[in-house]
């Protein structure tokens, strides 16, 4: 056939990666894991658990970059925007907080013919908040109840429960062997 220029299976392999495994496509699959918004709370804190904290986390659309060496490795960025209440029962002050998780996935072969997106659960540090006070009483109390830590503490988990459930499991590994076995006519 001297109209195509042949190549190694392995050469074939690692092209295939190259191409299937694009910063569009995790960044769609990212998109899909994480969803559009979440709730978070109320949740008590600071000194007698007097302050209950509820929150509205707005996800953005991830933005990723791709590294190609020995693996295919990805850097994720997730923005969020966040409307934040703290209610101490005689006043409810308002915050708006924006952030950002930091993912990293690898691209992986796997038996006996697939793809997966192994994307490592994130930790208090890949998180970043922002947060704007309406008041310097609003900013003390923001600091006294611990709110960042505890925003951070839960969107961790949040984001650790999403890249395990079956949806993002699914979305995660793609069967190739399955799907040339579907396509293929045989012609």
């Amino acid at each position: 056939m001297s109209d195509y220029d042949s190549m190694t299976y392995e050469e074939f392999g690692r092209r295939f990666f190259e191409i299937a495994v694009t910063e569009e496509r995790v960044g769609a699959a990212i998109a899909d894991i994480a969803g559009a918004e979440f709730s978070m709370g109320p949740m008590a804190q600071g000194p007698g658990k007097i302050a209950k904290v509820t929150a509205k986390v707005h996800v953005q659309d991830p933005s990723v970059t791709r590294h190609v060496g020995d693996l295919i490795t990805f850097d994720i960025r997730i923005p969020l925007e966040i409307e934040l209440i703290i209610d101490l029962r005689i006043d409810k002050p308002r915050f708006k907080v924006f952030g950002e998780i930091l993912l990293r996935a690898t691209a992986l072969a796997a038996h006996p013919l697939s793809l997966i997106l192994d994307v490592e659960k994130p930790t208090p540090s890949d998180i970043a908040i922002h947060i704007t006070s309406t008041s310097l009483r609003a900013e003390l109390l923001r600091i006294v109840a611990g709110v960042d830590a505890e925003i951070k503490r839960f969107i961790c988990q949040h984001v650790a429960g999403e890249i395990d459930s079956p949806g993002a499991v699914k979305a995660k590994v793609i069967d190739v062997g399955g799907q040339i076995a579907e396509v293929w006519t045989g012609v």
